[in-house]
């Protein structure tokens, strides 16, 4: 399948979450070969989250990271959140959040190259996402100017600062490439977020340019992004693509119902032989 016809699949209909038949497999993994990204449905609404890690070890997904909002499952519940560990940051609120890959700040070492995100409620209003297989990106810079991707493969091309918690826990500063090889496969993965808060970029003019040319590619329509508003039992299974997110419920006075389960992986999307 062309990534240009990967928009236009639509969702492959898994009829158990935690089984997903060989040709669901099948289907599903040759999504991810062409797109780095496939987007199923599972029309049992029931039990998505005891049936999502199952699903996730279908495909090879098994070293899940060590989230402090995770559950025992290694399953994060992104919902609007005050909840000490979680208020204050984006993704626990009802805010937009710019492009980005998952995990960018984290250490070299500990680098996400897949995840599962799985709507279990969709917000009243809005939470829209958009996504692009990042070697489209990489593709995008390579044509432009090959030097782009040299300056963005730089092993201090990008630096995000150190954080220190509120309970004085401290997340110490993650400094690295935007795209680098897959250490198991070779594939291209990609670190990256549109931030321009608590963000440094190396400090010389072709890394600037590379940036500069990078936000506004993304910025603009590109015929291989996906738009989409999930629905009740809808996600995506991918390896680390770009992706964001449109602001919801602006109107609600309590929290908002959109919940999101994410899973997310220190390898990347395998399976059973074509």
């Amino acid at each position: 399948m062309a990534a240009e016809e990967m928009k236009s699949a639509g969702f492959v209909e898994i009829a158990d979450l935690a089984n997903p038949t060989e040709a669901e497999k099948s289907e599903l993994i040759r999504r991810c070969k062409a797109a780095n990204l496939a987007l199923y449905h599972v029309a049992d609404s029931e039990n998505h989250r005891a049936g999502l890690r199952a699903f996730a070890e279908a495909f090879g997904l098994r070293i899940a990271e060590k989230h402090r909002s995770a559950g025992g499952d290694g399953i994060v519940a992104l919902r609007e959140s005050d909840a000490p560990s979680q208020k204050g940051y984006i993704p626990y609120t009802k805010r937009k959040m710019n492009w980005h890959t998952d995990g960018y700040y984290n250490a070299p070492d500990d680098r996400i190259s897949a995840m599962v995100l799985h709507t279990a409620q969709p917000a009243n209003d809005g939470g829209s996402n958009q996504l692009l297989d990042h070697t489209i990106a990489y593709i995008r810079l390579m044509d432009e100017n090959p030097d782009y991707v040299t300056a963005l493969m730089h092993p201090q091309a990008m630096t995000i600062p150190e954080n220190r918690e509120d309970d004085g826990s401290l997340r110490p500063a993650s400094v690295g490439p935007v795209f680098f090889p897959d250490a198991d496969t070779g594939e291209m993965q990609m670190r990256y977020t549109a931030r321009t808060r608590s963000i440094e970029w190396r400090d010389d003019t072709l890394t600037r340019e590379a940036v500069a040319f990078l936000q506004s590619t993304l910025e603009k329509p590109d015929p291989m992004t996906i738009s989409i508003r999930f629905g009740e039992g809808q996600g995506v299974l991918c390896n680390n693509v770009l992706h964001d997110r449109t602001g919801f419920d602006p109107q609600a006075r309590d929290f908002s119902p959109r919940v999101v389960y994410r899973v997310r992986f220190h390898n990347r999307v395998k399976g059973t032989p074509e």
